[in-house]
């Protein structure tokens, strides 16, 4: 990996208050991962700002966090695949109009069309994934680089997935974004070592989402955890108490 391994700390669950006075946002906020994110972000105090292409399914996630008690979230609808560099600066423009600050981002939308030879890949499914998985966290990331630069203390936090299975056969386009993603990650990290912008990677142990059925076929889904864990260890990254884990993976899996 092109980033150095860091690991929770033992027994580390958020707090109340571990997120209190942030902002955050979530891209593809109603997958698997991303609600998760949304749910454990907005219990640890932090405004939740949720995006996804699709406004409905925004809309049922706002209405199950009011339902479970959750502080309101603050939808704004975004679809990765079609976004122009205006949209991404409209979205900056926005949260520093409306809510005035940006204190992190994790980035959860994907794209992954199943496990495919490359002889067989099609060159829409490629280049789709190449730009949701890489070239939108790009351009999402810069648009608001100005407003996490204005935090005391903010963080970007970049989900990725197992290396040593994406590099082999089959994984096509998604193999490859994750690896580059990966890359971008360290460039942000060498260009943000020393200000308030913190970069991190997370990689989650096996969960129980879309993404994992669809890869894993023949794979009992409901045997597998459901994402609260990586959740959590996504606040932990968003907090101040991450420092230690600047510029690293924070690697979930089991040795």
């Amino acid at each position: 990996m092109a980033l150095p391994v860091a690991r929770l700390p033992a027994a580390w669950m958020p707090a109340a208050d571990t997120l209190a006075d942030r902002v955050v946002l979530v891209t593809g906020a109603y997958g698997g991962l991303g609600s998760a994110v949304a749910r454990a972000a907005a219990r640890a105090g932090a405004t939740v700002v949720v995006t996804g292409k699709r406004k409905r399914q925004l809309e049922q996630l706002y209405d199950a966090m009011l339902a479970e008690g959750l502080s309101e979230p603050v939808i704004h609808p975004l679809d990765m695949e079609a976004a122009t560099p205006r949209e991404y600066t409209a979205l900056a423009e926005g949260l520093e109009r409306d809510l005035g600050r940006l204190d992190g981002i994790v980035h959860c939308a994907t794209s992954f069309t199943g496990l495919t030879p490359l002889a067989m890949h099609k060159p829409d499914d490629w280049l789709r994934a190449l730009h949701v998985n890489v070239s939108a966290p790009f351009a999402l990331t810069q648009a608001c680089l100005p407003l996490l630069n204005r935090s005391s203390d903010s963080a970007v936090v970049f989900v990725l997935d197992n290396p040593e299975l994406l590099q082999r056969a089959h994984w096509g386009a998604y193999g490859v974004s994750k690896a580059a993603l990966e890359r971008f990650a360290a460039i942000l990290h060498e260009e943000n070592d020393d200000g308030p912008l913190r970069v991190h990677a997370l990689l989650p142990a096996p969960m129980r989402t879309a993404l994992r059925r669809q890869a894993y076929f023949g794979e009992d889904i409901m045997q597998r955890p459901l994402p609260d864990a990586t959740a959590a260890a996504a606040v932990y990254l968003l907090g101040a108490q991450a420092l230690p884990a600047r510029g690293a993976v924070l690697d979930l899996r089991v040795d």
